[in-house]
């Protein structure tokens, strides 16, 4: 019997890896066009792995040799020599698939042709400022990556690349440079001189203005772009990129981690076990439906995750327990009395 083509398996015959069966039926099963959508998320997955790996980025001034490119993808996924013009369906599926995994890397291999990258990465529960090369700086919340060019020219715009939550104060230039913060949520983030953070996560996305005006420019050109004035919030969902949310805000919830704070405003239990688990990297589990409903405000500090959720426990009257790798938050006896909000 074929063995059952699953994203473990897929992984290994990408790394070359896989046994000579298990090959095969991973090749014949790529040849069944039904099968591809379904592996090209597994495919960027691994150009992800690959473009974290260190390489030479051409220069501004050369032309990438996109020939040798495409042998290097065909020798690296284990097809041998490069693959003919009549190459069977699913090599040639598979390589078009490895570009198209490089280019949604937000664009930062072969379509943007940098100068030589620079990428900085934060640890789960590390905040981080980057110093960019004309003196703009970005501060990266936990769990967070962001990619730029080591030098800027005042002819093109100036480019970052964002996943996860990141900071940015942006210094205007004298000619009316462009700043644009690219993500993998169907859109940029463009800016002349301005504050605002911008947060891709899971299924969700958004920008808040804290100061200046930002233009947020959707990938799918048949969309108006979104102006945002200082306080408001623009918010999308993968599961409805056509129904965006653009609003008025409070801006304090959405900025303080970058200050070691965490604000609550009417946050559910549920969100805030999401956010500890995508800054800190550790399964939060809330006991009961009804403490996954109760809303929170106040404010706490964010310096540790003990730090964080022993607060957290003298705050809003309720236990975390650490078990096995995990976070536990349970109610405690007795009534709960929301504490009031902390000025900031």
């Amino acid at each position: 019997m074929p063995p059952v083509i699953t994203e473990e398996l897929f992984q290994r015959y990408l790394a070359g890896q896989a046994t000579p069966a298990e090959a095969e039926a991973v090749a014949a099963w790529l040849a069944e066009p039904a099968n591809q959508q379904l592996a090209q998320p597994w495919m960027h997955q691994h150009w992800e792995a690959l473009a974290a790996a260190p390489t030479r980025v051409p220069l501004a001034a050369e032309e990438p040799d996109y020939d040798a490119l495409l042998n290097s993808l065909h020798l690296k996924l284990g097809f041998g020599e490069p693959a003919p013009v009549a190459a069977p369906v699913w090599r040639r599926w598979a390589a078009a698939a490895a570009l198209a995994g490089t280019a949604a890397v937000g664009g930062w291999l072969l379509t943007q042709r940098t100068p030589a990258a620079q990428e900085v990465a934060t640890a789960y529960g590390e905040v981080h400022t980057i110093k960019l090369p004309d003196g703009s700086e970005a501060t990266l919340n936990g769990h967070s990556t962001l990619r730029y060019a080591a030098g800027w020219v005042a002819s093109k715009p100036r480019e970052v690349w964002l996943d996860g939550e990141g900071y940015f104060s942006v210094k205007h230039q004298p000619n009316n440079q462009r700043f644009v913060v690219h993500t993998r949520a169907g859109f940029a983030v463009e800016v002349l001189g301005t504050k605002f953070t911008v947060y891709r996560r899971r299924d969700q996305a958004r920008v808040v203005l804290l100061s200046g005006k930002v233009r947020v420019d959707f990938d799918d050109q048949q969309r108006p772009d979104v102006i945002l004035k200082p306080g408001e919030l623009l918010e999308t969902r993968d599961a409805q990129p056509q129904a965006p949310v653009h609003k008025a805000v409070r801006t304090a919830p959405y900025a303080a981690w970058k200050d070691a704070k965490l604000v609550l405003e009417e946050t559910s239990i549920a969100e805030l076990a999401t956010r500890l688990q995508d800054t800190y990297g550790v399964e939060v589990v809330v006991n009961s439906p009804a403490l996954a409903e109760r809303r929170m405000t106040g404010t706490v500090p964010v310096s540790d995750l003990e730090v964080l959720l022993q607060a957290l426990q003298e705050t809003f009257h309720l236990k975390a327990t650490r078990e096995a790798g995990r976070i536990v938050l349970s109610e405690l006896p007795g009534p709960a009395h929301p504490a009031p909000a902390r000025a900031n």
